[in-house]
């Protein structure tokens, strides 16, 4: 170890204590990397502050000796943004999980960033709310991380992605100043609304340590329907029947294509959901405030699109476990991966008018390249997020070559090649179909603005 990295890691155990700088075989083997797969990098400490005030100080001290700096939440994120860098320090915001508190007339909650996102929903359903953002990792991903990959998952048809929930920060930034901007308005015209800077950043501006959240009545009943429909455009006319008929309450439109359907049912052993097998399956869920009126308006909607011919069939849940077994369909997503070796995934968003036609063309430029290639559609469409899934051994192992099939037609229909996930280290290659070099270029300058050193999770995003 160089006298440099000596010198600072004793001011670090001097500011934060001995038991939260962690060097060495005493750095837990979690934090080397994160859910990507990327190969675990051992950082030069792992730091575990237990207050703003402490990551202030980490910074500052970071800063003067000229070390990066990889903030990490709960390690559940899919793109690598998270994984250490060697000779580098990383902060883990894991001892900083308190909701301050829950507002209930007002409906605002505060929290630390390392709360987890389900703790934030038990805090806002103990005084019969809502927090609007829900995936699956809810148990382990922290509210700093879920907020700098701007989380999407379940509710974001209904209440928007992480982005949506805040109303205000508590960010530190490279040098260790703290930026205040934990108002709770709504309104608050006095410039640039600094907070969404660091919102889908990555770590690359400044660590969030702090935030406030608007919260949401929680829905007194739902209904959840599984529906078969003849193709893209049905499932997108459907889409707006429902919005139109409930507003505002729609909280999923799932939409999974034969391929997704055949290997879920497969995997799981289940039986087909109806007599016969339909090229497209839509699970929606409608909230609302009685469960009878539900159901009723919900049949007759359906009633109407199968006289039309849009809807082929139809199944309303009767029970919760009814809707939840319609829901095992879709979830299958934690059992495929162990089908394909290995998995090459894919999570991108389209104009949602397109998704349809992108997906068949993407389909058939798979075939055309690799014949007989095994990929899987689906996706929750409603907020133009579609995953794609594509087995490895299908088409040789020829991760990158898929990729770069993919991502340059996610590009051609001006689409995102991130939709949930963020850049982190996997899709550097590949922002530029996402992003002209004149955005690329404002991205840099806001970077070099707030973080001229470049320590901030370098080799991130750009």
């Amino acid at each position: 170890m160089t006298e440099p990295n000596t010198e600072l890691l004793s001011a670090l155990r001097h500011a934060l204590g001995d038991d939260a700088v962690l060097t060495g075989a005493s750095v837990p083997a979690a934090c080397l990397t994160d859910w990507s797969g990327t190969p675990g990098v051992a950082p030069l400490a792992l730091l575990r502050p237990r207050s703003t005030e402490l990551a202030a100080a980490a910074l500052r001290l970071a800063h003067a000796h000229r070390v990066p700096v990889v903030p990490q939440g709960g390690l559940t994120g899919l793109a690598g943004a998270a994984v250490p860098l060697a000779g580098g320090l990383a902060l883990s915001l894991a001892r900083m999980p308190a909701i301050e508190s829950v507002d209930a007339a007002t409906r605002v909650l505060t929290a630390q960033a390392g709360a987890t996102i389900q703790s934030l929903q038990e805090a806002a359903a103990a005084q019969g709310l809502r927090f609007g953002v829900d995936f699956g990792a809810r148990g382990t991903a922290q509210v700093g991380g879920a907020l700098a990959t701007n989380a999407g998952g379940n509710g974001v048809l209904q209440f928007g992605m992480m982005r949506e929930q805040v109303l205000g920060l508590e960010v530190v930034l490279a040098d260790g100043s703290v930026l205040p901007m934990l108002r709770p308005m709504i309104k608050n015209n006095t410039g640039y609304d600094l907070k969404q800077l660091f919102i889908g950043a990555e770590g690359t501006l400044g660590v969030i340590t702090r935030a406030l959240f608007k919260l949401h009545p929680a829905a007194r009943a739902r209904a959840t329907a599984l529906v078969a429909v003849p193709g893209f455009d049905a499932a997108l006319a459907l889409l707006g029947q429902l919005q139109a008929r409930f507003p505002a309450s729609v909280a999923a439109f799932e939409l999974m294509w034969r391929d997704f359907v055949q290997a879920s049912l497969g995997s799981q052993h289940l039986r087909e959901p109806f007599d016969s097998a339909h090229p497209l399956l839509v699970l929606t869920d409608i909230d609302g405030a009685s469960e009878a009126a539900l159901q009723a308006e919900l049949q007759a909607l359906l009633t109407e699109a199968m006289d039309a011919g849009e809807v082929l069939d139809a199944a309303l849940a009767q029970s919760q476990a009814q809707a939840a077994a319609f829901w095992k369909i879709r979830e299958a997503t934690a059992e495929l991966p162990a089908h394909m070796r290995p998995p090459i995934n894919f999570d991108v968003s389209l104009p949602m008018a397109r998704i349809g036609a992108f997906a068949g063309e993407c389909r058939a430029a798979l075939a055309a390249r690799w014949p007989g290639h095994a990929s899987l559609f689906f996706g929750h469409v409603g907020d133009s997020n579609l995953h794609l899934s594509v087995d490895g051994t299908s088409v040789g192992g020829d991760e990158q070559a898929v990729e770069a099939l993919v991502y340059a037609l996610v590009g051609a229909y001006g689409g995102s090649v991130s939709a949930e996930h963020g850049i982190g280290l996997h899709k550097k290659p590949y922002l530029g179909a996402s992003r002209t070099p004149a955005e690329l270029a404002a991205m840099r300058a806001i970077k070099a603005a707030l973080d001229p050193l470049g320590l901030m999770n370098p080799g991130k995003v750009f």
